[in-house]
């Protein structure tokens, strides 16, 4: 199932390399139905908070009537900046599924410590490395394309 649900990440990731945005996708999975999709947005909507994880959040709460997402999952293309890592801690996100990992250490550590348990949310299940030389190629385009 985890390759299933990353391979629907890579392809909203691929819509926003075609938006010229950085191709991060996400999706989120409740009861095993894809429940909020979404990618990167930043440029397009000319909007810093417009990152796919806080997009597919929204439309996830939104759907359920709830800003709490007890039960869901959350598969994204790349590994979250820290604003995106505590919009799912906070949002109650059970499991992470990330593809590829952000090369940035202190990123590491930060989303590790957003992650942790801690005495008001339970630990987030933190899976990485799925499809991570397919996204990464796509990565690497986009890059190569900006040069």
């Amino acid at each position: 199932m985890q390759e299933k649900y990353m391979s629907e990440a890579i392809k909203e990731a691929e819509k926003a390399f075609e938006l010229d945005e950085v191709p991060i996708g996400a999706i989120i999975v409740k009861d095993d139905k894809i429940i909020a999709r979404a990618y990167n947005m930043k440029n397009s909507l000319n909007n810093v908070l417009k990152h796919a994880e806080i997009i597919a959040i929204e439309k996830a709460q939104k759907k359920l009537g709830n800003w709490r997402l007890n039960g869901c999952e959350l598969y994204v293309t790349l590994e979250p900046c820290p604003m995106c890592a505590s919009a799912i801690q906070q949002s109650r996100i059970e499991k992470i599924y990330c593809g590829l990992e952000n090369s940035d250490v202190e990123n590491h550590k930060i989303i590790n410590m957003i992650f942790r348990k801690n005495k008001t949310n339970n630990k987030v299940v933190y899976i990485k490395g799925i499809y991570k030389e397919k996204i990464g190629e796509l990565m690497r385009k986009f890059f190569e394309k900006k040069r």
